[in-house]
């Protein structure tokens, strides 16, 4: 969905709003590079092995939320946990008990113009998405395909976490 960085010092030179970090391995970067997320979600794994023990104390020493959230599934609790970091005045990290690959897409549809969503790529880098009103598109288009209670899923972004 975006431009894929290898260096997190370029990708970090490129921030200009919010920066929301999906997964440890690009948490750890971004922290290591001096620029903690605004929101960092994170479940102590990459590419479903678990993080060594240096990046799961980096990224997970902040802990604001824990909560669940199957693999292949977007949890009410995660995107609650999310709307909520996405709120806060302070840097928030959510850990997820189960996988949070899929969070990058409700952070892309909820983050305000101009922030940045940085997840990983496997074998790859880190895909740098700068939120804008066709990247929502995008995004929308595709979790429309989801199954599941899309309905309560796209009442849930719309709303602040106050109104819920």
């Amino acid at each position: 969905m975006g431009p894929i960085e290898t260096d997190a010092d370029s990708l970090i030179a490129r921030v200009e709003g919010p920066l929301i970090a999906v997964g440890d391995v690009v948490t750890y970067h971004l922290l290591q590079a001096g620029r903690p997320p605004d929101v960092a979600v994170v479940d102590e794994r990459t590419e479903r092995e678990a993080v060594d023990g240096e990046i799961r104390e980096a990224v997970t020493a902040e802990t604001h939320v824990e909560v669940a959230n199957r693999p292949a599934e977007l949890s009410e609790d995660v995107v609650r946990a999310l709307l909520e970091g996405l709120a806060a005045e302070e840097p928030t990290t959510i850990l997820v008990d189960g996988e949070e690959d899929l969070v990058a897409l409700p952070a892309i549809a909820a983050a305000p113009d101009g922030a940045s969503v940085v997840y990983g790529q496997p074998g790859e880098g880190m895909v740098h998405v700068e939120v804008t009103d066709d990247a929502r598109a995008a995004v929308r288009a595709l979790l429309d395909r989801f199954e599941g209670d899309l309905e309560r899923f796209w009442s849930l972004l719309e709303k602040t976490p106050a109104e819920d």
